[in-house]
């Protein structure tokens, strides 16, 4: 069996480092690895704003009183730094963003006609993670969460709550990613909750109501929910079967109580609104490692840091391979050169055997203006002209998914 461990991945494949000094728990992102972040968050954006999301920034510092608020500080302290004294107040750097989305969401006048309000977030947050379980990106003290909560009538919480696993369940097909599970994550026992039995019965009616409207078969386990309310969790399973989880869905009634949030009814009354807590790829740390060690660094091509990779056969048809990568960056791949000087044609392409798009240029390739092309699973196409080549890898590339290739 391949080992497939993202950590070694991350390193032979230029990704992802660490470094002493910055401290465990706190990978930095070299230039292709900085790549496929991007890219994967652009992802993201560009499918919740379709879906109707409106993102903002938060910042990632809050005061004690804050999370004292929001019950992270009674709930979750062993998971959070310690305050920092800031002029007199005490700081803490965030242990999650859903108290910074409430307190967006009531800076304002709200209306039933404004709900759902669907608001989203790549942001910054940290965990006070023993160093024992820190490892590579999946357990990290510093973390880039895809974050969303919807702020919706009640009437309208299990229709945006199956929204988000519909949304989900999108974007693990385009990312190639398998979902091992659907859990209903339940309270157990302890003292680790907010206790307000009515709450937590009347969101876990509607997350099973979600559940069965979508379809998706799913089993109920006590002791993983959050300290707030019960969860949906899509779990993952890594090639060592270790499972966690990946993405969630959440329906809480608790913090907009705590919050005091409200929306005018069309009654002209004050009503309490419901939040749905979502995340279609939780962590950036998280999902890249997931996805390092479901394709084995093989990438989908829309999310490949280098997408198309053109070898020249002699030194001559070198400059016609820069004018091949001048077209295709003009048409927005990632593509590079690989000349005579790194190596003979088989080494080259053996070197580049993660590349989705290989394209061999020889004399009477160049002389003709067509390229010889290999796909990264092995099959050749055939010769095609430069234009024809390019407009099909674009093709595949904007279409996102896992396909390389398509017939005419």
């Amino acid at each position: 069996m391949r080992d497939l461990d993202h950590r070694r991945l991350g390193r032979e494949l230029g990704l992802f480092d660490t470094d002493p000094l910055m401290g465990a728990g706190l990978p930095y992102w070299l230039p292709d690895g900085a790549v496929v972040r991007h890219t994967l968050e652009e992802y993201v954006r560009e499918a919740e704003r379709a879906a109707g999301y409106r993102h903002v920034y938060s910042p990632v510092l809050g005061k004690r009183e804050l999370y004292e608020l929001s019950g992270h500080w009674d709930h979750y302290r062993d998971d959070m730094y310690p305050p920092m004294d800031v002029g007199g107040e005490q700081m803490l750097l965030r242990p999650s963003l859903c108290p910074h989305h409430a307190l967006i969401f009531r800076s304002r006048t709200r209306s039933h006609r404004d709900l759902p309000f669907r608001m989203a977030e790549l942001g910054g947050m940290y965990r006070s993670e023993r160093s024992g379980v820190l490892g590579g990106l999946t357990r990290v003290r510093a973390i880039q969460l895809n974050d969303a909560h919807i702020f919706c009538t009640p009437d309208q919480a299990v229709e945006e709550a199956a929204g988000a696993l519909g949304l989900i369940s999108r974007a693990y097909a385009d990312l190639g990613v398998r979902a091992a599970r659907h859990r209903l994550s339940l309270p157990g026992g302890g003292g680790k909750y907010v206790a307000d039995p009515a709450l937590w019965r009347r969101a876990t009616a509607l997350l099973r109501e979600v559940l069965e409207a979508s379809g998706v078969p799913y089993e109920a386990v006590e002791g993983e929910a959050a300290f707030y309310g019960p969860k949906i969790d899509v779990q993952i399973t890594d090639p060592a079967g270790r499972e966690s989880t990946l993405s969630t869905v959440q329906i809480d009634f608790h913090q907009p109580e705590r919050f005091g949030l409200r929306y005018t009814g069309p009654d002209g009354a004050r009503h309490r609104p419901v939040m749905v807590h979502r995340s279609v790829i939780g962590s950036v740390e998280r999902a890249v490692a997931h996805l390092l060690e479901e394709h084995g660094g093989a990438f989908p091509p829309w999310l490949a840091p280098l997408q198309l990779v053109v070898l020249p056969v002699g030194e001559e048809q070198e400059e016609h391979a820069h004018a091949v990568v001048r077209e295709a960056v003009a048409l927005g791949l990632r593509a590079e050169v690989s000349g005579r000087a790194e190596g003979s044609l088989g080494s080259r392409i053996r070197r580049s055997r993660l590349v989705p798009y290989q394209a061999v240029l020889g004399a009477r390739e160049a002389e003709d203006g067509m390229l010889a092309v290999r796909l990264r699973d092995g099959r050749r196409p055939g010769v095609l002209p430069v234009a024809e080549f390019l407009r099909r890898v674009e093709g595949r590339v904007r279409a996102r998914g896992t396909a390389l290739w398509e017939p005419a």
